[in-house]
């Protein structure tokens, strides 16, 4: 049976525990190596710890005394760590002094810039909200009601399969194209109106000329007795203020389930200047013809003024839709759409005339 320790000996391996941590306290070098030895020496598990662990076993008479002993030698090893640990960031901040050279050039931080899909965003909307179009905004995920049936596009029609369509359920889609805000703005507001409806739209693909996500900007103007001439005015005032008044416009006969009749418009190669040529290379943009398909337009079909309770007789209307990396490819001569969506500075740093400074 092993003797019970008196409360000298309990006082005395405390003492022991001082000298010892006040000798190896002295060759730490580090903060990492502190706390070492602080969680060694003062930690739960500590040499401490286990040492004032006998401190149950002593006589009754004896604890209040080498209890006070205790306290008083752990308030000693924590002050001797606390002073050292202030020594060690004293150090460090004379070295981190020393290693600074007041005399070097300030560093110009990388203030960033618009991205250019934001910018040609922005600019387009300038552009119509200048003419007197309204902009609206609305859901991402859509019915099938809005972004197919309302725009003449019924179930099993062959128009579905050119779309791409990424489905939630049978009945809920991520929107393919914006126009569905065409057709929540008609039930809410009667004519006259004229709206755009820029935003994100998905569909199935991804490859140098496509993505999964990408932006379009879908216009619409409802009033009496709206022509083609009106739309071809106003897809030109907009081609000239993006690009230049130099640019040209022509209109290809097409199709759209939600317009007819239908086009698609073509301008004046912005890479080329409509030569078909670069020098004496040709124009990979163009193909050589000169022309660059930027959007689709027509004017309302009246199955789709039927589906949003609007008096065919009465009122006509004409919508157009526009893909605007397509725009910011050609403006800034972009020929890999990936480019937008990669978050690459060096991309980023070619628009410094876009600079928010």
């Amino acid at each position: 049976m092993l003797e019970a320790q008196s409360a000298e000996e309990f006082v005395n391996s405390l003492y022991q525990i001082v000298t010892e941590f006040e000798t190896v306290i002295d060759s730490v070098t580090s903060e990492p190596d502190l706390e070492d030895l602080r969680v060694k020496y003062l930690g739960r598990k500590g040499k401490l710890a286990k040492v004032m662990g006998n401190l149950p076993g002593l006589l009754s008479d004896e604890r209040p005394w080498a209890g006070r002993k205790a306290n008083e030698i752990k308030k000693r090893l924590q002050s001797l760590h606390d002073q050292k640990k202030k020594e060690l960031e004293t150090r460090q901040e004379q070295a981190d002094r020393q290693q600074f050279d007041a005399t070097l050039p300030g560093r110009t931080p990388w203030i960033g810039s618009v991205h250019p899909v934001n910018l040609v965003l922005d600019e387009i909307c300038d552009v119509f909200t200048s003419m007197g179009f309204d902009i609206v905004n609305g859901p991402e995920v859509e019915t099938d009601f809005y972004n197919f049936e309302a725009l003449n596009i019924p179930p099993n029609h062959p128009a579905r399969d050119m779309q791409d369509t990424l489905y939630v359920t049978d009945s809920i889609v991520l929107r393919t194209h914006t126009s569905p805000l065409q057709i929540r703005t008609m039930l809410r507001q009667k004519p006259p109106l004229a709206v755009i409806a820029p935003g994100k739209v998905f569909r199935r693909d991804a490859d140098v000329t496509h993505t999964p996500m990408f932006h379009q900007i879908e216009g619409l103007l409802v009033d009496y007795q709206v022509t083609m001439a009106d739309l071809r005015g106003v897809l030109t005032c907009f081609v000239q203020k993006v690009f230049s008044k130099k640019t040209q416009i022509r209109f290809r006969p097409s199709f759209f389930p939600f317009t007819e009749p239908s086009a698609e418009v073509d301008i004046s190669c912005v890479i080329c200047g409509g030569s078909g040529y670069i020098g004496q290379e040709p124009c990979r943009v163009c193909k050589q013809t000169g022309w660059v398909e930027i959007l689709g337009c027509g004017m309302v079909d009246p199955k789709v003024f039927q589906a949003v309770n609007y008096d065919q007789d009465a009122y006509t209307g004409f919508a157009f839709g526009l893909g605007v990396e397509r725009v910011v490819m050609l403006k800034y001569g972009i020929n890999d759409l990936r480019l937008f969506f990669d978050n690459d500075t060096r991309f980023l740093n070619q628009f410094p005339h876009l600079s928010l400074a």
